[in-house]
């Protein structure tokens, strides 16, 4: 008599239309054809030949091809990969070891080493597998078939012969497939356009600027000629170093006072509460622009709320101009001068108020002000649309699979 679970039939939550067949129970027993390591050629990125794929390169669901090196030599036309070929990873480190995923881009073009491994499947869209695959039900299987240390571990493909999952028709299969596909390429490309506003910023912020190289910035705004002044930090900017309340009085109670010890509170340049206390030190008001003054040293945030500040930080004036004149100190390393300590690095109250800045007039910081802060307000407009698209594919993930 055959075991009633091994062909148990379920459904998933959420169903394209014209779908109501229950999904089958299979393993990879069931669905493999043919399994096959790569090439054991070794690769370089000194090398001039076809590009290889290490285990370095295939992470969970997709590729990461910035860092390949190349093949001496000639590959075997049965290691190049083909375009929907599913990947797996026999090696890494247990916490890494078994990544899995499709391959999208063109055949013939790439090899893979025999750390990797390559399935062939009947009935089975690879596509639609790349995200089946790796749920999270289905990876804490393959992992608890994994062997050996920390540090050096393995999944061997005859090991994952009893690993099951459910399965829709091939044509739900494709359907699926093609959505989270589709999610995927609107994901990178709003991450693409992401980079491109982060490196506009960053360049604008490398032009325009005064500084003791350059003590007329680049790129100014028209009619302004003036020449940049020359000042100190503390002489236009009110500092107010951080001082740690007693950690007895730390609270996770956001009736309590916002504590701001260092940059574990800051997110996306904001200050985002995580501890609270009901001791105030020293405090920063709303809009108040922040430095941090322990390791890493100089770097940038702003606060939406009145908060207490620790010992990692300090508060540095109000300004918008101020704000982006910092990051821009932050970027070309100008802290790395005042920087002390053998543990970790810190500056005091004196580095920062002696700091020599350039300062033009009242109408050219806001101009400049303005700019940069449009342009952090559609990077951020950005983040936020990347973060409501991975929480639509979490979502779907949850909701499509079985």
């Amino acid at each position: 008599m055959s075991n009633v679970r091994d062909h148990q039939r379920t459904q998933p939550a959420i169903r394209f239309k014209g779908f109501t067949d229950a999904w089958e129970k299979s393993t990879f027993y069931d669905s493999i054809i043919k399994i096959q390591t790569g090439t054991n050629l070794l690769g370089d990125q000194d090398n001039i030949g076809i590009p290889l794929l290490k285990m370095g390169n295939l992470q969970r669901g997709y590729f990461t091809l910035d860092k390949l090196e190349r093949l001496d030599g000639e590959a075997e036309p049965e290691n190049l990969v083909k375009q929907g070929d599913f990947l797996f990873n026999t090696r890494n480190t247990l916490e890494l070891v078994g990544k899995g995923a499709t391959w999208m881009g063109k055949s013939g073009v790439i090899a893979f080493n025999s750390n990797i491994a390559r399935f062939s499947f009947k009935d089975i869209n690879t596509v639609f597998f790349n995200y089946l695959y790796n749920t999270s039900q289905l990876l804490a299987q393959v992992h608890s078939r994994a062997v050996g240390t920390t540090s050096v571990a393995a999944v061997y493909p005859k090991d994952l012969m009893s690993v099951f999952f459910f399965l829709p028709s091939i044509q739900e299969q494709e359907q699926i497939g093609d959505l989270l596909s589709q999610l995927d390429n609107l994901i990178a490309v709003n991450q693409r356009k992401g980079d491109v506003l982060q490196n506009l910023k960053k360049g604008l912020l490398q032009r325009l600027f005064a500084s003791e190289t350059s003590p007329i910035p680049d790129i100014r705004f028209k009619g302004f000629t003036d020449a940049w002044e020359k000042r100190k930090l503390g002489e236009v900017a009110t500092i107010t170093m951080g001082q740690s309340p007693d950690s007895k009085n730390y609270t996770l109670n956001p009736q309590d006072h916002i504590l701001v010890q260092g940059n574990a509170d800051i997110k996306n340049g904001w200050v985002e509460p995580r501890v609270w206390t009901t001791q105030i030190t020293k405090i920063a008001k709303k809009g108040s622009v922040l430095l941090s003054v322990r390791a890493p040293v100089g770097e940038v945030s702003k606060t939406a709320f009145d908060v207490v500040l620790g010992r990692g930080v300090a508060s540095v004036g109000q300004t918008d101009f101020l704000y982006q004149y910092l990051i821009t100190l932050k970027i070309n390393g100008f802290w790395l001068r005042y920087s002390t300590g053998s543990t970790f690095d810190s500056i005091n109250s004196a580095d920062i108020k002696d700091a020599i800045i350039f300062l033009p007039e009242k109408n050219e910081q806001s101009r400049i002000a303005k700019t940069l802060n449009c342009i952090d307000n559609l990077i951020a407009a950005t983040q936020r649309k990347g973060e409501v698209l991975k929480n639509l594919k979490k979502a779907l993930l949850q909701k499509m699979f079985v």
